[in-house]
């Protein structure tokens, strides 16, 4: 079954400086067309961690057109785009919380490690690099399933097993 229009996907974290930008540019680059990706965060930054532009810009990954940290309430509002999957990517091994939408029944859960805190900056470069190969592994394995025949809830069952999969 083909699809008239993009399969929208929000990908959310606390502060949407890391892993959500990088999450949201694979998506885009990676979904060619197929899928249009967003990212917002439950306690935005402020500003997109130069660090995940460089990583973007290492692999040839073009950043977000509009490359900013902005709150999950815009996707909410009157007028954002229909979001048809969530993934939040945060990693409760960092003791964050992770964003929650509320009533949405299919958000899946791919825990990342945060990379934009690590020190030095030797050992952020190198945290940056595999939190991009983690997300661009698991969406990678998320593009490859036929989500246009799937149903809502086999997709949402096969993203966590992806996510087990890769870890």
């Amino acid at each position: 079954m083909s699809r008239a229009n993009p399969i929208n996907v929000l990908i959310l974290c606390t502060g949407n400086s890391a892993r959500s930008i990088l999450g949201e540019a694979l998506f885009n680059h990676l979904g060619e067309g197929r899928v249009r990706a967003f990212s917002a965060g439950s306690r935005p930054s402020g500003q997109v961690n130069p660090q995940a532009l460089e990583t973007l810009e290492k692999h040839g990954v073009p950043p977000p057109s509009d490359a900013r940290s902005k709150s999950w309430d815009e996707f909410a509002a009157p007028g954002a785009p229909k979001i048809e999957y969530i993934f939040t990517v945060c990693a409760s091994a960092a003791a964050e919380t992770c964003p929650i939408w509320p009533g949405h029944p299919t958000t899946a859960h791919w825990a990342i490690d945060d990379p934009a805190h690590v020190e030095p900056i030797a050992a952020r470069r190198a945290a940056f690099e595999v939190a991009y190969a983690a997300l661009e592994k698991r969406i990678k394995a998320f593009l490859a399933l036929d989500l246009e025949a799937m149903s809502r809830a086999d997709i949402v069952a096969a993203a966590r097993l992806i996510h087990e999969a890769c870890r």
